[in-house]
């Protein structure tokens, strides 16, 4: 269900691990990696007899994963050049064994700036070794023209990325300015956080995780800080066999409109529905019931009778009737009058069932950010406009540092979950991991889509799943809705209601193992 996501400097500490601890060889490591490239290479190349191939060998371990890997192609009959940064005196221990094997064969060797590359054939194949996960900062201007230049081959040659495309900063997955564009990438071991980010997508190309021998003991004794929520998800999701009831399936409750904003709670009350709730119920303020409730005859409604709208009157009104109730999806639609806030204030005092926090709610949390370290048993939903106003800050700020801007207001809780919704949303659980959907899709970018979400959540904590499960299963489980949506809606133009209407469908087809996924692991 959840696959390490080790940051660049974890990725080391593993590999360190591994070789000066544990006792495996950094040679028998590197020939492991090579040996993957070249599996992947051949499911592009089924035969590699007579390609030419252009190998950019840095000073590092991704210059000894090409020296090794050269050795594999020669023996398929490919024509290698190697094209390496350095003078052969400066590669060390692994690195150097590897190139010392391919010295032994005949192949062309050249150092980079001896080479005039501007008479270079077009090659079939380039390998980039240039630089690994481990590049921070900007790049250097001989290094930034080497980028420039692989990447004028772009759509001429195949480029194969080892490890990560040259210039992609493994943590942000933000070029630094530039970095290669891939047609595709081979990765070891577990995928770095940066290859997952949504700025790394046009450069990545085709994602392949390959394991290249570091024992699970070393990952499970340094744990990583980030994880993939993969499509093994839908199959944790309690099921209801053909002898169950309603009452099984969960009773969730909807707490939301006003004058204008009915059909958020609508949207929430479809998305629990969809998502196999037994019962659903909207709380609204009486003269906003029928609105709610007409056309879906389904989404059963508590009128509100207090004449002045959400106050701490009205929860009093509620309160005797939450014991009914398995979870419970506060704020779509629910307005941002002054009483919202006193409503707020005294149900989180008063309520202890697992709430999804969504839309207005995190309005009025912001107005009073005390009420934050009050929060238990609870999921925030904000998208990156709510979470600056929930830490007072910018927008641009946020998407600055995703990471670090969910993080920080999962810690602010008592005992809770954030979710920062967007490109590859991001889910943090307070003082503990970090979860990132792979799931970039426009079709999810419509006005009501996070309304939904926060139904399907409510939907999940009411069959009993936990805060973090019932979040990370659902932000995948609304975006592969989105990707299905793309099939049908290839140019956008859907619906928020058909997110909720496909996730049945959606779910089927995860637990089949159908759906689309951005990165094969081997």
């Amino acid at each position: 269900m959840y696959r390490p996501l080790p940051t660049p400097k974890e990725m080391a500490q593993w590999d360190r691990y591994t070789i000066e601890e544990f006792g495996i060889l950094g040679e028998i490591l590197m020939e492991n990696a090579s040996r993957n490239i070249f599996y992947v290479l051949k499911k592009y190349f089924p035969s590699l007899k007579g390609k030419k191939v252009l190998i950019f060998a840095g000073s590092g371990n991704n210059g000894g994963d090409g020296f090794a890997l050269a050795r594999h192609l020669l023996n398929q009959g490919a024509e290698c050049k190697i094209l390496h940064t350095k003078e052969f005196s400066h590669y060390k221990k692994e690195t150097a064994y590897h190139l010392s094997l391919l010295r032994k064969l005949d192949v062309e060797f050249s150092l980079i700036s001896n080479t005039d590359l501007s008479k270079l054939e077009t090659p079939d194949i380039i390998i980039d070794g240039l630089l690994g996960t481990g590049f921070e900062g900007s790049l250097r201007e001989d290094y930034l023209s080497l980028v420039r230049f692989i990447n004028s081959f772009k759509g001429k040659s195949f480029i194969l990325a080892i490890d990560i495309p040259s210039g992609l900063n493994g943590y942000t997955g933000k070029p630094s300015p530039e970095a290669i564009k891939a047609d595709c990438t081979v990765t070891f071991e577990e995928a770095k956080i940066g290859l997952y980010m949504p700025e790394a997508r046009d450069y990545v190309g085709d994602l392949y995780v390959c394991s290249i021998g570091i024992p699970e003991f070393v990952k499970k004794s340094n744990p990583p800080k980030h994880f993939l929520i993969t499509l093994e998800a839908f199959k944790s999701i309690p099921s209801i066999d053909d002898l169950s009831h309603k009452g099984k399936a969960g009773h969730v409750l909807i707490i939301g409109g006003s004058p204008g904003l009915t059909g958020a709670t609508t949207l929430a009350a479809l998305g629990a529905l969809r998502a196999g709730a037994g019962l659903v119920t909207v709380a609204t303020l009486k003269e906003l019931a029928v609105e709610i409730k007409q056309g879906w005859p389904e989404i059963m409604t508590l009128p509100l009778k207090h004449k002045e709208g959400w106050s701490k009157e009205t929860f009093y009104e509620l309160e005797d009737h939450l014991e009914r109730f398995d979870s419970v999806v506060l704020g779509p639609g629910i307005g941002r009058e002054k009483g919202v806030l006193e409503f707020i204030k005294i149900y989180i005092t008063k309520t202890s069932l697992p709430t999804v926090y969504d839309a207005d709610a995190l309005f009025a949390i912001a107005q009073d950010k005390a009420l934050l370290k009050e929060l238990t048993n609870c999921v925030l939903t904000p998208h990156p406009g709510e979470m600056a106003r929930i830490l007072g800050t910018s927008n641009v700020e946020v998407q600055k540092d995703r990471i670090s801007a969910v993080r920080k207001c999962a810690d602010e809780l008592k005992d809770g979950v954030a979710i920062l919704k967007g490109a590859c949303s991001l889910v943090a659980k307070s003082k503990g991991p970090l979860f990132l959907c792979p799931v970039c899709c426009s079709n999810l970018a419509i006005g009501g889509s996070g309304d939904v979400l926060a139904g399907i959540i409510g939907a999940l904590l009411a069959r009993g799943m936990s805060l973090v499960d019932s979040a990370c299963v659902g932000v995948l489980w609304h975006a592969m809705a989105g990707e299905v949506l793309k099939e049908l809606y290839p140019k956008r133009g859907n619906l928020a209601q058909e997110i909720a209407h496909l996730l049945p469908k959606v779910l089927d087809r995860g637990q089949k193992g159908e759906l689309p996924f951005y990165g094969t692991f081997s």
